[in-house]
């Protein structure tokens, strides 16, 4: 037994000393080598600010290579592979659909912890499983090199106006380090502690998010039934203590019937199925969360896995044999 304590106080001690070899870089605008990997809704303009605010030279892989133009045309190299964004980054930033895909492109056959050098960086930004943000962050060690899990919210709006809640997990010097290249993204950034934690914050987020718009919802359909405008309801409403990011923001889409996504219903599916079997482990009963996820799997069996979360009101309105009108503003 103390020979095994001892064995593994010397792993430890060897792979501390072993990371120290690999000093962190400083970023440098114009000179720090920023690898993108997902040009979907948010990356496409979450890379977007990090080519403008400061030069860096950027190189971008999405699996649609036609989502990557808008990039191109900012001056970011397109690569054909995930392998050839490490094997030119120093920075490499993910954010993709699933833990899965998270999984393939980092710890994959060809993924970038096995090209990207020692002393680089790897920052997912991807609403994952804490467990896999701890599993990357102890492989990134091994090869010398740092991780950070950093989820985001804010949506589409917030990625296209740079105004994101960036969630850091990892170490804290680490976050630092990338600090400069957060700010060009987001407004609110907040270190949560070591891997996983920012996974577990971001769960929160979803939570809380999940809750309020059974409540927008619910909130807009009694408004109708009762013969209210709805505009002149959300105006009512905002500014007093039901006002949330929710009700301002996805309130006058809903009313104007505009379930485009700034935030896929599918991908919402996948983080409240993070956020039970986090909640399973913890011996955790959260039964709004459960509702939630229950009437968003409905919405996509009903055909709506591609709309934005706050077509939830689709799915309410056909549990109540109800279809609003469109209010324009």
């Amino acid at each position: 037994y103390q020979r095994r304590v001892h064995g593994d106080r010397l792993i430890g001690l060897l792979r501390a000393y072993s990371l120290k070899m690999a000093s962190l870089l400083t970023v440098e605008a114009g000179k720090t080598r920023i690898g993108w990997i997902g040009t979907g809704v948010m990356g496409n303009s979450m890379c977007g600010h990090l080519i403008k605010s400061g030069g860096y030279p950027t190189i971008v892989y999405n699996r649609s290579a036609d989502k990557t133009t808008t990039l191109a045309s900012l001056g970011a190299k397109v690569a054909s592979s995930v392998q050839e964004v490490a094997e030119n980054s120093d920075i490499v930033f993910l954010i993709v659909g699933y833990p899965s895909d998270v999984r393939a492109v980092v710890l994959g056959e060809n993924g970038v912890l096995k090209h990207l050098k020692p002393g680089g960086i790897i920052v997912d930004m991807t609403t994952s499983e804490p467990s896999l943000a701890e599993e990357i962050s102890e492989k990134a060690k091994q090869k010398q090199c740092y991780s950070l899990d950093c989820p985001v919210s804010g949506g589409d709006i917030g990625a296209r106006e740079a105004r994101l809640s960036i969630m850091v997990g990892g170490e804290e010097n680490v976050m630092q380090t990338v600090l400069p290249l957060f700010q060009a993204m987001g407004k609110n950034i907040v270190y949560c502690g070591t891997a996983g934690k920012g996974q577990h914050t971001k769960m929160v987020n979803q939570i809380l998010i999940a809750t309020k718009l059974i409540g927008l919802c619910e909130g807009l359909l009694y408004a109708y039934r009762a013969g209210l405008d709805l505009n002149i309801t959300l105006q009512a409403v905002s500014p007093g203590a039901a006002g949330s990011w929710s009700v301002s923001n996805y309130g006058p889409r809903i009313v104007q019937r505009d379930f485009a996504p700034g935030f896929f219903v599918e991908h919402f599916v996948k983080d409240m199925g993070i956020a039970l079997a986090e909640a399973g482990r913890m011996n955790l009963s959260l039964p709004g969360l459960s509702l939630a996820n229950q009437l968003y799997i409905a919405l996509k069996a009903q055909g709506h896995s591609k709309r934005g979360v706050h077509g939830l009101m689709l799915a309410l309105e056909l549990l109540n044999n109800i279809s609003l009108p469109i209010n324009k503003a």
